[in-house]
């Protein structure tokens, strides 16, 4: 049987998930095709296929659906489709989902503990701690109800016995802060086993959080009233002579 003819759709958005899914397979923060990765559409979202080894995978495979839980074409979604689903319709300021089996998040999953402030970095998730969702079976609507929960005033969440999963302005930002997460939970695992770990206050982690507002944002990037996250030095402009 012929190939059916590719979407012309959202063709370079298409080639970026798969790209996303090959450095995130690359960064040692999936396995195979445990994980999946999606981008919001006008029309609804864009999703990885379900089974199909990233390297293999064809921009057309790519799956297109509708906020209804709708798809088109011929390839089914990832099994996960479900909480990207539900996220877009939830969140909408997520612009792409990143869901992964990464070695440390799962394993603190596993134990189901909620990652404290160990670090001020535990902000990147949008909250003063990591959360972890009660568990429920794959691919289910509880899976997903449980999943939004954790994700309440939250960019990231551990799922319980699973995984993480987390979203972001663009499919960049949401690798990247896949990464982060796991980098975190390496980080406590490791402080946990030399010790006990001392968690910062409420007060500090409210400062962090303000700053981070504004981190990793260039002057271009700040709206007007914006404060930037730390005291930027003094520019030293070329035509001065520096």
């Amino acid at each position: 049987m012929p190939a059916p003819p590719a979407d012309p759709k959202h063709q370079k958005l298409r080639r970026a998930i798969i790209d996303t899914c090959l450095r995130m397979n690359a960064l040692g923060i999936n396995q195979g095709t445990s994980g999946n990765v999606s981008a919001r559409t006008p029309e609804g979202f864009l999703i990885t296929p379900s089974g199909i080894p990233y390297e293999q995978t064809k921009p057309k495979q790519i799956v297109a659906m509708d906020l209804e839980g709708g798809y088109r074409g011929d390839w089914l979604p990832s099994s996960e489709w479900r909480m990207h689903l539900d996220i877009y319709k939830a969140r909408p300021e997520a612009q792409a989902v990143v869901h992964t089996h990464s070695v440390h998040a799962t394993a603190l999953a596993a134990l189901r503990i909620e990652v404290p402030a160990f670090h001020y970095m535990i902000g990147v998730t949008g909250g003063p701690s990591l959360r972890c969702s009660d568990y429920a079976t794959f691919g289910t609507e509880a899976l997903s109800k449980t999943m939004l929960k954790a994700l309440e005033n939250r960019t990231a969440c551990l799922l319980a016995n699973h995984g993480m999963i987390c979203f972001g302005p663009g499919l960049e930002k949401a690798l990247w802060l896949a990464g982060e997460i796991e980098t975190l939970c390496q980080q406590y695992f490791i402080a946990c086993q030399a010790g006990t770990p001392k968690i910062l206050s409420d007060g500090e982690m409210a400062r962090v959080l303000a700053r981070f507002k504004t981190y990793g944002k260039q002057s271009d990037e700040l709206e007007q009233g914006d404060a930037p996250a730390v005291e930027a030095p003094v520019r030293r402009d070329a035509a001065a002579g520096d």
